[in-house]
Formats: structure tokens, sequence, C-alpha cells
């Protein structure tokens, strides 16, 4: 994906889409054609063109890479001759490399490390892009969309770096063919697997083991890969745990990605990727008194895909895709005869058709086009109750199907020497409910060349969604619930422009970009005060299929800022600096008393640093030493606190109406300021990392070490109001703070076979 195909001699070249498919139209001649890619040994080919031809390249890995230079070759992977703007690539291998909490690698922690994205808390792994919410980032995995991306309430993404093998990050001047998010894309693709040699990777860790394993099944023309990961942290607190009490935690992620060559034309794919969480609390009092308690959430998406080549030009990709998400909070209590029973869940089941075109009549222009047709069944809420106490035996489960469908242009336009464009339309309509929302979408990206190496950039972009999550946290927890625009509930729309200047400095190896941007949002929704996800009478146990609208309010927001990246993909040292300047504001007729607000995770500035060194190379038989180092800093989130407590009066037995209640009945009023008028304290910390690998015989060992929140700083991660005496609730109120995670040091042992 995204390889660079160059020839110098015609002073032009292009890139690979996302399937490596490539087309260039070139005079008949003689010349060079260089091949390269970050993190993969490059090619040259002698070619002798006197009629069309296809030319098939296999690219074998290779460590860091210093730069190649290439005598009268343009370098056509610069971030300043890109059209695109607001879009990040970023190396596996650098991810591989940069230390992470517990040294699980986490593709969305090192995604919060670029500008233009606040992090959503301490060791959490939710991310805020632009001012947008963490359900406004359009997640894909080899076409399929994932609704909850993480693990461990939010602290871990679900994501397997190793089964990866392409990342790219969009925050603004969408292309055509993405839509129904307003935020951002995160667009992964996993690795097809070695269709020439057997491969693995194997690594024990603190807290998890992963296994990577892939092969030819029919050498050159077919390959597998399997990916699996599991957490052992339920069975290391086993031997704490008594017979009466069972408690824990686990995680497992399987990713599997088969791929078949058909003909020179045709090329087939399957793949996978299967998830679960699960938080389990078991006690038990003899042998008819029991207490069972769980909450599981989990996605499991399937693709199915289909390249066709038409003609030397013009390619295609059908996609079948299935994504399933579901969360269930369950509960059984068992005391002699008496049994209860009940079980809370909600999900979403996502079935898909996608149809993209890749169409190269020329070596100005790249077009691409397509339809994307989507059966969405959204299940807010459904509850079975088994009571053989008072008899009640109840299965109330509400279905909401809707279907999202779009059509979708754009052309990548080389105009002169001096201007390139994209031009994109999407059109995009959604039905649930008997309601019908349609929409036009255009979206315009602009390039004009100061020089070689210098270029300004202008982007507009219009989006819509029709898939909201309502969340009273923040933090991307399971009990998120994922619902659909309705009659009562509108599409979220926004507009976003944004300009930058993008410089590339090819004698030292990086580049650096500055763009502004500013952004409206509409109809975008959050719970009215004290509203939660699960809205029960608690008299019946029922609800309703749309109970979640009376307790949603929609409204609008504000962001706006500057960023500034400078990044070096390649070398011995690499990494990037990034820094954000930005403001969100959010208004709710029904909040705040319609005033507008900071939002939460608005920050006035955002500093990350990422620097990785190969101090050693790896020799056979002689130690490689790669250190890398993070270090960032935010300014606190805004949060509502009180500040003030008073009794209030109520009516008791015994006394007059309008008397104040004693502290002991607990009628304490806590008075509150403005939402989000309190900052918590800035949030910074430097990690640091060490891997020391060895070329054995059959395997390369990599022994890592690495230091999350090195000098230990107390970040807050959310306060409360206490007393100076806590028991009777007298003194000075004072303000406390919880921190989460202090210095915590890692080791992990890893293969590469």
């Amino acid at each position: 994906i995204g390889v660079s195909i160059a020839f110098p001699k015609f002073k032009t070249g292009t890139t690979t889409n996302a399937y490596g498919f490539y087309s260039i139209t070139l005079p008949q001649d003689t010349f060079d054609m260089v091949v390269t890619y970050v993190g993969y040994a490059p090619k040259a080919y002698r070619v002798v063109l006197v009629n069309d031809q296809s030319i098939n390249i296999h690219l074998k890995e290779s460590g860091q890479l210093d730069e190649i230079v290439v005598s009268g070759q343009k370098n056509y992977t610069r971030i300043a001759d890109n059209t695109r703007m607001s879009m990040i690539e970023i190396p596996i291998q650098q991810i591989r490399d940069i230390p992470a909490l517990f040294g699980e690698k986490d593709v969305l922690k090192v995604i919060q490390l670029l500008p233009g994205v606040q992090k959503g808390g301490e060791g959490n792994s939710g991310i805020y892009v632009r001012g947008g919410g963490p359900d406004q980032n359009l997640i894909i995995l080899d076409d399929a969309t994932v609704y909850n991306a993480f693990h461990l309430f939010g602290f871990f993404s679900l994501f397997n770096g190793d089964a990866l093998k392409n990342i790219e990050f969009t925050k603004g001047g969408f292309p055509a063919r993405y839509g129904g998010r307003l935020s951002s894309v995160i667009d992964m693709s996993m690795k097809e697997g070695n269709k020439y040699e057997y491969k693995g990777e194997a690594g024990i860790g603190l807290i998890s083991s992963r296994l990577v394993f892939e092969g030819p099944i029919k050498k050159g023309k077919s390959s597998f890969l399997v990916s699996a990961r599991r957490t052992y942290v339920d069975i290391l607190m086993k031997p704490f745990l008594t017979n009466e009490v069972d408690v824990g935690y686990y995680f497992y992620d399987l990713n599997a990605k088969a791929n078949y060559e058909w003909n020179d034309r045709n090329r087939i794919y399957i793949s996978g990727y299967f998830g679960r969480d699960k938080f389990y609390f078991d006690s038990e009092a003899g042998s008819n008194n029991s207490f069972e308690s769980a909450i599981t959430w989990g996605n499991a998406t399937g693709t199915v895909r289909w390249n066709h080549l038409y003609n030397k030009k013009l390619f295609s990709n059908t996609s079948f895709i299935v994504s399933d998400y579901t969360f269930a909070l369950t509960q059984n209590f068992k005391l002699d005869s008496f049994v209860y029973q009940q079980r809370y869940s909600s999900g979403i089941l996502d079935l898909s058709i996608k149809h993209d075109f890749d169409y190269r009549p020329s070596k100005n222009h790249t077009v691409k086009f397509g339809l994307l047709a989507t059966r969405h069944l959204f299940t807010p809420q459904a509850i079975v109750v088994k009571d053989n106490f008072t008899g009640e035996n109840s299965n109330n489960r509400f279905d909401i199907p809707s279907y999202e469908n779009a059509v979708y242009a754009e052309d990548d336009w080389t105009i002169s020497a001096k201007w390139k464009a994209n031009l994109g339309l999407r059109l995009a309509h959604f039905h649930a409910q008997n309601k019908d929302y349609f929409f036009a979408e255009p979206r315009v990206s602009l390039l004009y060349f100061l020089k070689d190496d210098l270029s300004l950039k202008a982007s507009y972009a219009n989006m819509n969604q029709f898939v909201h999550l309502l969340t009273n946290t923040g933090a991307g927890l399971p009990t998120d619930l994922w619902v659909p625009s309705t009659n009562n509930i509108k599409p979220q729309s926004s507009w976003q422009t944004a300009a930058g200047i993008s410089k590339d400095f090819l004698d030292k190896n990086f580049s650096i970009s500055v763009e502004g941007y500013y952004k409206e949002s509409t109809n975008i929704i959050s719970y009215i005060e004290g509203a939660s996800f699960l809205d029960i009478d608690p008299n019946t146990n029922k609800t309703d299929a749309f109970s979640y609208e009376r307790n949603i309010t929609s409204g609008k927001g504000w962001s706006y800022g500057a960023e500034f990246l400078l990044q070096r993909k390649t070398g011995r040292l690499n990494g990037w600096i990034g820094y954000t300047l930005s403001w969100t504001q959010l208004q709710f007729d029904e909040l705040n008393n319609g005033k507008k607000f900071w939002a939460r995770y608005d920050r006035r500035h955002d500093i990350s640093v990422v620097a990785i060194y190969e101090w050693k190379k790896q020799e056979k038989n002689k130690n490689g030493i790669t250190l890398s180092a993070t270090w960032v800093y935010g300014t606190g989130n805004a949060i509502t606190l009180p500040v003030g407590e008073f009794n209030a009066p109520i009516h008791q037995p015994g006394n007059q109406q309008g008397q104040f209640a004693p502290w002991f009945y607990g009628n304490l009023v806590s008075q509150y300021t403005e939402r989000n008028t309190f900052r918590m304290a800035p949030y910074h910390r430097m990690d640091f990392g060490i891997q020391v690998s060895k070329k054995m015989k059959w395997w390369v060992r990599t022994w890592e070490f690495s230091v999350y929140n090195l000098y230990n700083r107390y970040n807050p991660y959310f306060y409360y109001i206490s007393y100076e005496d806590n028991f009777f609730a007298t003194g000075n109120r004072v303000l406390k703070q919880v921190t989460l995670f202090p210095i915590i040091p890692s080791v992990s042992w890893n293969i590469k076979f």
C-alpha cells in the first residue's frame, strides 16, 4: 500500500493503491524504474517499453534503512507532493519500537501522539480528533468497521500490531471514498502472509503473550496469516483468591487472513478479526448459595474481497463485510431454592457490500469511484429476566433495522507543474424508522508548489454521521450505547476547512508541516443530566425500543486551532515532534442553561516528542540495540466541580415541613458552577524503552525493557471532594486527586523466526 514507483528520466511516478495495484502511461523508451517503501529494501529495474507491460514486484522487509539517493530522481513519497492534507502514515516498525504501558504495543496510543489528537486521559486509548468525540472516528480493519476498539475498559486497543501492514490516519481533507463519520478515519490493513516461506513471531510480556505465523498455502500463489494474543491477569490472580471467591479479567484477539491469486487478473482475500473481553465476579457460600456476575463485550468482523483487473488502467475491488459488536451484563443469584437471573445486552450488526473502482486514464489523473450499501441492525436494549420467586419470566428485545448507502467519485488531478487537486463528491442516504435522509458531501483539496519541495495546501470537507454513541464517561467504555438516527434524532453533520504549508528537507530526510483548521458540527448528541444507558423501569424490568430518545439532547460544536508536525520516518534516528494549539466548545439547549461550555477534552496545548535511535545495528552473533523515548504534555481536562454543599429542607416523620435534615439523613446537596469551568492539573510523562536483539542461527531474539512514566509523575485520573474529618463529614472541604499509573517497568521476550 502506497509504494512509490519513480521514473527519474521523465521526472514522474505513481503509487500503489490499497491492494498493491499501480498503472502509469509513459512514452516508448528505455528507462529506469525505482521502487521504494519505508521498511523494505528498494529495487531498481531497467525497462524497455515498446508495448503494454505488467511488472509484478516482490519487496523484502529490512531493518531501519538509511536514505537512498538516486541522481536526478525526485522523492515521490515527499509530504509536499501529496495532494491530500491532514493525513499521516505511520510506519509499522515505529509502532513496534515506541515504549508502551505494560509493554503492550498499541496502535491507538501511537495515534494519540500525533498533532490534532487529544488523549482521553491517564492510560486511556480514547482519541478525540480536532474536537470530535470518540464515536466520530471511522475505524476500519480490512474494509470492516470496528465499533468498540478497546480492551480493558479503554486502556488498550484491540489491534495487534504484529498482524498489521499499513496504517493511514486522516483528520481532515477527507477523500470522497470515506464517509459516515465527522472527525477522522483510521484505515488499517492486515498483512496478507508470506507467499514464499514460513515465518513467525512470538512474545511473552507481563500481562499477555502473542503469536504470529504466516506462510504459503501454494507457493507463489496463495498464503495465510494467523495472529493471536491473550492476557493472563486472571490466571496470575488465582493464587491470591479464596475458594469461595473467583474474580478476574481477560481479553483475547484472533486475526486470520488468507489470499489466493486466481490468475493475473483476479485475486481473492478472506480475513477476519475475533476478540472478547470478560470481567467476572463469582462467590459461593455453600452448595445452594451463590452469586455470579460478568461483563462481556467484543467484536467480530469478516471480509471477503475480490480484486479484478478489467484492463491495464481499470482495477476493481468488491468486498462483502460483516461486523458484529455485542455487550452483555449478566447476574445470577441463587439462595436455596430461590433463583434470579438477569441479562442485559446491546449491540450492532452490520452486513455490507462495497464495490470500488480505481481508474488510471493518464499520468495526470487517478480516478476512484464506487458504491457502498450497509444494513445496520441496532439492538439498544435486550433484557432477559428469570425469577422463580415471583414467577416472572420476561424476554424483552428491541431491534432497529436501518440502511446506509452511498456512491462516490473522486479524481486526484495534476493540473500543471504548479497545481494539483483532489476533487470529490459523495452522495449519502440513510433510512430508519420510516425516515429517509439524503446528503450531498463535496470534498476539495488543493496544492500549489511554491518550490520543488515546498507547497501550500487547502481543503474543504462536508461530512454526515448517521450512527451515534451515547456516553456519559467519554472513555470508550463498553457501556457506551450505539443508536441510529431516527425521526427524533437527526444525523450529525459537520464542515471543516483547513490550510497549511509543507516542506521536505531531502538532505536531512525529514519533513515539516503546519496546518490551521476550523470545524463546525451540528446535531451532536449527549445524555441529559442524570441519564444513563440502562433505562429500565425498576418495577417491571421493562423498557421500550426508543426509551433512550427521552434521555438525550442535541447541540452544536466548534473547534479550531493550529498543528505543527516534524517527522522523520527512516534513518538511525527517526520519530516526530508534534504540537497542537486548539479550542473546542459545545452548546446544548438543555445543558449548562443553554450556554456554551468547553468540551471535557478541550486542550489549549498538546505536545508529543517521539524519538527512536538505532544505537547498534543488528549483526550476526552481535547484539543490536535500539533506544526509544516519548514525552507528552497536555493542558488539563475541563471538568465540573461543586463549589459548595448544604443540607436541603425535607419533610420527615416527626418533623415540621421545611425543617433542615441532620447530616446523617444523607440529604446533602451540592452546588455547581457552570459546566467544565475547572481545569485538572496538566498531564505530562516520559516513557523509555530499550530493545536488545541478537541474530541466532534460526531466529532473531529480542529482549525489550521499558519504563512507563519514567519520572513518576502523579497525573490526575479523577478528582473528588472530601473533608478533613471524613467520618463525620466536618471540617474544611478539600479537593483530592486519584492517580492511576505511577512509574511502571516492564519486560518482554520476543523471537522472530
